[in-house]
């Protein structure tokens, strides 16, 4: 698992400029829309965006992408909210990974999806099954923004205040009660989209959470103690006190910009706020 998400990060930091960038804002806004579609007519108007296999098998592969559009909530209140949380979160995401790597999570996320219900409807020979709206994909994707920003606050209704880790468990068990109540109710594909979608989660996640450890185990490290060591060595340069080793920017280019040395590579390498999730580890 390691090196296929080193094998990622190099594919993202050479490639800065692939993907989709600002997603999640075309997801929200095909929601609006098919939303106020639902509003001036009725549910199997939009049918025809549900992801199927039988559709899929009459040649309609929209439904590939189409049913991430499908709102998950019918209550407008409610799906105006949970849109802009998913914008904001997606967006921050976004922007710490880098438009490359969230496109890829994403879109994996929706592959998964599409897979798992070929596979659900293959076993089950129920092939009219619809896989609507992308809710496990929204959900892996808040599972993994509070995993990387656990203290991140929220306010519940708009009054409590409440941590992302604490919100991780209830999504977490948003994820078993949808598992159980599939197993009880015999829903093969219910059983599928959940796991699929936290497979998707572990396979970018997991390398992130390792990572996260290893730096706070460094915190009090010898190595982490000779960073200022470094810091005061790049002082000495003419221009700038931090320049990043992947983009080139300094702190003179752009005073507003943070700057961090990783303490997983080798040696004291300094990374601007946008690589310093997002770049290849130097080695011994």
């Amino acid at each position: 698992m390691k090196k296929k998400h080193d094998a990622l990060d190099r594919f993202c930091s050479r490639h800065p400029r692939f993907g989709i960038p600002n997603l999640m804002m075309y997801v929200v806004i095909g929601n609006i829309l098919v939303y106020i579609l639902m509003m001036f007519s009725n549910a199997a108007a939009i049918s025809f965006l549900y992801f199927d296999l039988a559709g899929l098998l009459r040649g309609e592969i929209w439904r590939i992408v189409t049913f991430i559009f499908v709102p998950t909530a019918s209550n407008p209140l409610l799906l105006v909210l949970s849109l802009y949380f998913y914008y904001w979160i997606g967006s921050t995401l976004e922007r710490q990974w880098g438009t490359a790597k969230f496109t890829i999570y994403y879109v994996s996320g929706v592959l998964l999806t599409v897979l798992g219900t070929v596979l659900a409807s293959l076993f089950s020979g129920i092939y009219f099954l619809p896989a609507i709206g992308a809710d496990y994909v929204n959900l892996s994707m808040f599972l993994a923004f509070a995993v990387l920003f656990p203290d991140v606050q929220v306010l519940l209704l708009f009054v409590i205040p409440v941590k992302m880790k604490w919100l991780a468990w209830l999504d977490v068990a948003l994820f078993a009660l949808g598992i159980v109540q599939s197993i009880a109710a015999g829903s093969i594909i219910g059983v599928v989209l959940p796991i699929v979608a936290l497979l998707n989660f572990g396979l970018f996640i997991w390398p992130e959470v390792r990572y996260f450890a290893q730096r706070k185990q460094y915190q009090h490290s010898r190595q982490t103690v000779q960073f200022k060591k470094a810091v005061r060595a790049q002082q000495e340069q003419k221009g700038y006190h931090h320049k990043c080793c992947v983009c080139g920017k300094t702190d003179t280019d752009y005073p507003d910009m943070q700057f961090r040395y990783c303490s997983k590579c080798a040696g004291y390498h300094c990374y601007c706020q946008d690589h310093i999730f997002n770049h290849v580890h130097f080695t011994e």
